[in-house]
């Protein structure tokens, strides 16, 4: 159940009031700079003692760290120090409608408003509609800058429909891409038995080089706006396994008829068919427990078996690299330069191998506390395994 959240803002601050009463006991609130998670047993009024949350993503950042907010008899007041003072002309990131979430006129107040005290929202509005004077005009009148953010969010509601319809089917393409990898991978093991896993890299391996490589798309996304992900963290994952997909599995032949390529692969399967159908439903903000459940869930056995696959990949290929001189650069050469790749294979596997795992294992925990409600303690709010 969502409560009913009313909002304010000043050109400083965003202000929140969130209104449960007969609160049972401390409410589970997340603050974060780009978005707050709300959760509370109480009740509404209407509504018996009951469990009551929300999650609402800014339309800019806030600064979490100077937050606070009161609990009252009748509500909880939240306040939000914007990191730039300026006028929001929405609360959420995205231009929707939330039928529980309200503009609280009672503590709205703008840079004309705050300097008076006879004059309040509710009586502009009032004199706005006896003078029959339209809403641009008193809009672009009495807050010209936040005119110009709506008209300007207005005229993309086209380019937001477009942006949602194609994250759904490049969701969509990319989940339908690694369901033919692993089925491809299952039915040709269940026909043929361990005779068929040498020849794993021959029957799917373009097709996983070619959506490897088209995954870098997500690379983009949130530069252009279109996810709010990290963009690093999408060039590190992909970008790594790219490097294991091209340089040392399509670069060695040696290593493409060894059981762990079949491995690896079809732990790479596992891990998109459980993320591409949680990006899918979220395009449309549908939400379903069991999919996100999954999604952060199955990664917990994924992640390490994926890590250890890799690391395999790495060993076995060090000895093959120091025969084929391949990727190494020796001297003497025009350049004066010396680059020998298994030593770079060596140096990952002693210094950056484990801390890798670390940091992944550490940001999916974080992410599964937060998309599963599942509470943080201080003990190991730094990471998983601390």
């Amino acid at each position: 159940m969502h409560p009913n959240v009313y909002w304010a803002q000043t050109a400083k601050d965003v202000f929140l009031k969130v209104a449960i009463i007969d609160i049972q006991r401390e409410p589970d609130i997340c603050i974060e700079d780009e978005e707050i998670e709300f959760c509370a047993i109480g009740s509404t009024g209407t509504q018996g003692i009951q469990r009551y949350d929300f999650v609402i993503e800014f339309f800019l950042p806030i600064d979490a760290s100077t937050s606070s907010f009161v609990i009252r008899e009748r509500e909880i007041m939240i306040s939000l120090p914007k990191k730039e003072t300026d006028w929001w002309p929405r609360l959420l990131h995205e231009p929707k409608k939330l039928p529980w979430l309200k503009v609280d006129f009672e503590k709205w107040k703008s840079e004309d408003l705050s300097s008076t005290d006879d004059d309040n929202p509710k009586d502009e509005i009032k004199k706005r509609l006896s003078d029959q004077v339209s809403s641009e005009d008193f809009l672009r009148s009495k807050y010209p800058d936040v005119y110009k953010d709506l008209q300007k969010h207005e005229l993309s509601y086209v380019s937001e429909s477009n942006r949602k319809i194609y994250l759904f089917f490049y969701n969509l393409f990319m989940f339908c891409t690694y369901l033919y990898i692993f089925s491809v991978l299952n039915i040709r093991y269940a026909r043929l038995g361990n005779d068929f896993i040498p020849h794993a890299f021959k029957s799917v391996g373009s097709v996983l080089k070619m959506i490897s490589l088209l995954m870098f798309l997500e690379v983009l996304h949130p530069i252009f706006g279109y996810t709010k992900t990290s963009s690093l963290n999408a060039f590190l994952t992909i970008g790594s396994r790219n490097f294991i997909l091209f340089f040392l599995i399509d670069g060695e032949p040696r290593i493409q008829d060894k059981p762990v390529i079949f491995y690896t692969f079809t732990i790479y399967c596992l891990i998109e068919l459980t993320k591409y159908p949680y990006y899918l439903l979220r395009t449309y903000d549908i939400q379903q427990g069991f999919i996100a459940w999954i999604r952060y869930t199955l990664w917990i056995p994924l992640y390490p078996a994926t890590f250890i696959c890799e690391g395999v990949i790495v060993l076995r290929n060090i000895p093959y690299f120091e025969e084929t001189k391949k990727f190494t650069v020796s001297l003497p050469n025009s350049y004066n330069f010396a680059f020998h790749f298994p030593s770079v294979l060596r140096i990952y596997l002693l210094f950056v191998f484990f801390p890798t795992l670390y940091a992944s294992m550490q940001a999916m925990y974080q992410q599964r506390c937060k998309k599963l409600n599942v509470k943080q303690y201080k003990k190991n709010k730094k990471g998983f395994f601390t």
